[in-house]
């Protein structure tokens, strides 16, 4: 039995810190890789730690919670971006020594410090234990019912929409104080210290716990037998199975080009803000609160208006179409365009990305969803970092062009929903449960 007497706002409070700390570097780290001897595409590289590290000890923190615990595995990766901040704050300290002067036709010219180094080991020990998320994910389903679970993660969300609201603001206001962009750092490093006492003090490990995946439940023997690799269980499907599944390839090609356009998108703004348009840190974490704000407007009361009228798939259509809008303004550059820019970016996403999570999860059985989940999560994660690095890349060479790039991604998404039908009624379905063929 599920213990629905534990708390979840614990959790989400967890997430949320979490997901402060985490946001609190996007108005500054272009200012700090600028400042200690990088380059654009540095830059990019530096983004990229994060992902990259975490495609390594996401499975492996999300195995280990099975075995030893939620808790445990949530506690050793807080503790992570605690030590992660720490070594962060101390390049912030630090002389700015140089190591070694490089000049390449590839990476450009850039000085290699020592405070940019600790930069790139802070964010790979961070991307390393930052297994939060999905063990958080996997802590609720633990201690929540079937019927509850969808109001739950829509709760967790809110949560990470507001430590995305919150984080930049306080970075961009924090960093225009005397002490720069050193203040934003401490409260980073004292934000991830109170996530360590707050899961030690107020979060419970559950009696019970399901596998590392909270879409696929199992009873006891089924756990067993899958431990000793003797489950003839169904939804135990090869990574060539789910994407040979009707329909499903379409979806995770959609999910590359999403993924692939937004990281290069983040990686290129920052520097066009910071270059072009002589934005500082506040101004930076400020446009991206704003963007927050309008994702939680138009993903809460707006979509849930267009919802009961129109299909997923129309949304995901409607919605790809005007984020390319978006990218298409921020091309030309102005702020005034940069602002306009932003109730396209927070509708088009608005629409799009919910949609298509649920289409994903109609279109395969439900027995098959942690496998489908579990391949759409390893696409996300290849495409962020192919992204945060090529965004660096193309932004030195195509300057704002960077963004037309982004929009051809995003065009392509508008291109292949219409394999969806959107133009179907509401409540059909385009794609059928079906096995692998």
């Amino acid at each position: 039995m599920l213990e629905s007497r534990i708390s979840i706002y614990p959790m989400l409070a967890v997430n949320f810190i979490g997901t402060l700390g985490l946001s609190l570097v996007l108005p500054f780290l272009i200012f700090l890789v600028e400042r200690f001897g990088g380059n654009a595409i540095i830059y990019g590289l530096a983004a990229s730690m994060y992902p990259v590290f975490q495609l390594i000890g996401g499975p492996l923190l999300g195995r280990w919670s099975d075995i030893y615990g939620r808790k445990k595995v949530l506690f050793l990766s807080q503790i992570g971006t605690f030590i992660s901040w720490v070594i962060f704050l101390t390049a912030m300290l630090i002389p700015i020594t140089r190591i070694i002067d490089v000049r390449s036709g590839v990476l450009g010219s850039f000085v290699l410090t020592l405070p940019l180094t600790l930069i790139f080991i802070a964010r790979a020990f961070d991307g390393l234990t930052g297994g939060n998320v999905s063990v958080a994910n996997a802590y609720l389903a633990d201690i929540t019912e079937d019927k509850d679970r969808s109001s739950v993660y829509g709760k967790l969300s809110v949560s990470t929409n507001l430590g995305f609201i919150f984080g930049p603001a306080l970075a961009g206001i924090l960093s225009v104080t005397v002490y720069g962009e050193i203040l934003p750092v401490i409260a980073a490093v004292l934000i991830s210290f109170a996530g360590i006492l707050m899961i030690s003090f107020l979060v419970p490990e559950p009696e019970t716990r399901g596998l590392h995946d909270p879409r696929v439940q199992v009873d006891e023997t089924q756990h067993m037998e899958m431990q000793a690799g003797t489950s003839n269980s169904t939804n135990k499907l090869s990574f060539l199975e789910v994407i040979r599944m009707q329909g499903i390839f379409s979806l995770l090609l959609i999910y590359f080009l999403i993924f692939l356009g937004y990281n290069i998108f983040y990686t290129a703004f920052p520097v066009h803000a910071a270059n072009n348009l002589t934005w500082n840190a506040a101004t930076l974490g400020l446009y991206f609160s704003a963007l927050s704000l309008l994702l939680v407007v138009v993903e809460g009361p707006v979509l849930s208006w267009a919802s009961k009228r129109y299909s997923d798939a129309a949304l995901l259509t409607f919605g790809s179409f005007v984020l390319c809008i978006n990218f298409l303004l921020l091309f030309f550059g102005t702020d005034l365009i940069t602002y306009c820019a932003l109730i396209f970016f927070a509708v088009g996403n608005g629409f799009m990305w919910p949609s298509l999570m649920s289409i994903l999860s109609k279109t395969a059985k439900k027995e098959y969803q942690g496998a489908v989940q579990g391949v759409s999560t390893s696409f996300i994660g290849l495409a962020s970092i192919i992204g945060l690095i090529a965004g660096g890349f193309m932004f030195s060479f195509l300057d704002a062009g960077t963004f037309l790039i982004a929009g051809a991604m995003i065009f392509g998404v508008f291109l292949l929903s219409f394999k969806m039908d959107p133009f179907k009624k509401k409540g059909h379905r385009k794609i059928d449960d079906e096995r692998p063929v």
